[in-house]
């Protein structure tokens, strides 16, 4: 275990170069085959937790640190408790894979006695089973956090990008464990010759070559005219974005903005601003600004959605998007809330005495918000961190044609989370075979089409404006129709098959 510990952690550290901004999908199917390759060689089930620990600590670590900017820069928590707080957190992940490798472990014993070559395939398709269905309670539990899951890093060209719109982010990342698993155990036993070897690269063939195919297949379809569509990056420093002293400068420029796209002589039809581009309540706003957002989008022909905070007659508070302009004015407030970002967990008020975050006490919208109607086009909203959660985005389905995230990551500073969360966008626009755009603060505010190619993205930490004519699109990928209820059915199926089939060699014996 000493050489193995080591060996998880620096696999699932490297697991990383396969997400954004590096790209180098394969590494995901190396790095799990690693993890996998430990697992088939320990005898005990304590072993496997630590090792799927250790890689699951090296992954995050490596893949989620930026947390520490919004904490320590930002959010002002000492630089030693806001690196406890990361690695912390971290840990918690951890778990997850942990459980799934200490359940391996156990189900494996089970697998190596069946004859000749099932027995590496049983091993890889219970490898798959745990890694999906760990993955999946990583996203539900204590509302989840999804980031990093493995079939995240399998946009196109990954041939296994294809199965996106068919099994949802953790169908595909458990394919691709399974995968991996064949890899590792291929040479399980190696009396039993060429077979398993040849059984495992004629599934791998199968697969990829599949998968390949599937990424030319079109789920949906046009719907409506084509809608010009502009989308803005404020690059508001997030340090000065919350200073008072400040507060009138950016209003100024969110309205000047806004002045300068509705006054061009082909101005959008629609333009967006980003998450709390007005960053207080709208009851604070200056008496008339709304009316003259509003006023600007209407005598254009256009309509205006952007950021702010909205309080409701309870004094209840959300973080919320309005439109404003040609068609009546509509609302979204977010759904699925960040956890000590945007509320306090029971028993975690301790945490807001060291750090500062404003506007931390908000409440959910209400479930089932329509999409707002909008130049011919039904625009399903999600604010940031909503878009991670594919299984709530598909209930906008099938009345939205469009998808739009508005979104601020700077509290993150110049880290790896922009390219990563717009990564997350191509696989919500493969699940549900539509558009994703984003209007972002500091990146990356992009488009993507629905096969999760990006068809225009602005630079990171540049003030800006992305114009693009887009298309809506309807009807229903196999994957928005179902959600992820198949792939998790298949993984429980496999893992009650190799009980069923280890009893039933028990009894004949």
């Amino acid at each position: 275990m000493r050489v193995r510990i080591p060996s998880a952690l620096l696999a699932g550290a490297a697991s990383v170069l396969a997400f954004e901004p590096f790209a180098w999908f394969p590494l995901m199917f190396l790095s799990l085959a690693v993890l996998a390759h430990l697992l088939g060689r320990c005898g005990r089930m304590r072993d496997g937790f630590w090792l799927g620990f250790a890689w699951g600590w090296g992954a995050f670590i490596a893949g989620v640190s930026w947390l520490y900017v919004a904490l320590n820069r930002y959010g002002g928590m000492p630089a030693p408790l806001a690196g406890l707080a990361i690695a912390l957190f971290c840990a918690y992940l951890a778990l997850y894979p942990a459980l799934a490798g200490a359940l391996f472990v156990r189900l494996r014993g089970l697998a190596w006695r069946l004859e000749r070559g099932r027995g590496a395939l049983a091993a890889a398709a219970a490898f798959g089973a745990l890694w999906l269905l760990g993955e999946w309670l990583r996203g539900v539990l204590l509302t989840g956090f999804p980031w990093l899951a493995a079939g995240y890093s399998q946009t196109p060209p990954s041939p296994l990008a294809g199965y996106l719109p068919l099994f949802g982010v953790y169908g595909a990342g458990g394919l691709l464990a399974f995968l991996a698993g064949l890899l590792a155990f291929a040479d399980w036993r190696r009396a039993a010759g060429w077979r398993p070897l040849v059984t495992a690269a004629a599934v791998l063939a199968v697969v990829l070559a599949a998968g390949a195919g599937l990424l030319g297949r079109s789920w949906t379809k046009p719907a409506g005219a084509p809608v010009t569509i502009a989308l803005a990056q404020t690059n508001f420093d997030q340090s000065l974005k919350w200073d008072p002293d400040r507060f009138a400068d950016v209003l100024r420029d969110n309205l000047d903005l806004v002045r300068g796209e509705f006054g061009r002589p082909d101005p959008p039809a629609i333009l967006v601003l980003p998450e709390t581009t007005l960053p207080t309540l709208l009851d604070y706003l200056p008496e008339g600004y709304l009316d003259e957002l509003g006023r600007l989008a209407a005598e254009a022909g256009g309509d205006l959605v952007l950021g702010a905070f909205r309080r409701d007659e309870a004094d209840h508070i959300y973080n919320a998007a309005i439109s404003l302009g040609t068609a009546p004015a509509q609302r979204y407030a977010k759904q699925h809330l960040v956890p000590f970002g945007e509320y306090s967990p029971p028993l975690f008020g301790w945490f807001y005495r060291l750090a500062s975050i404003p506007m931390s006490d908000q409440t959910r919208g209400a479930p089932g918000q329509p999409p707002m109607a909008l130049d011919g086009q039904r625009i399903a909203l999600n604010i940031c961190y909503e878009d991670l959660f594919g299984a709530e985005l598909i209930h906008a389905l099938p009345q939205a044609t469009l998808l739009l995230n508005i979104s601020n990551l700077a509290w993150y500073g110049d880290s790896i989370a922009q390219p990563q969360h717009l990564q997350i966008a191509r696989v919500r626009a493969l699940e549900t075979g539509r558009p994703m755009l984003r209007s972002t603060n500091t990146g990356m505010t992009a488009v993507v089409q629905p096969d999760g190619r990006v068809a225009g993205v602005l630079p990171a930490f540049k003030r800006g404006v992305l114009r693009m004519s887009v298309q809506g699109y309807e009807g229903l990928t196999p994957y928005a129709r179902v959600g992820n209820g198949p792939a998790l059915a298949a993984a429980l199926a496999v893992l009650l098959a190799l009980v069923a089939l280890r009893r039933a060699a028990l009894s004949r014996r």
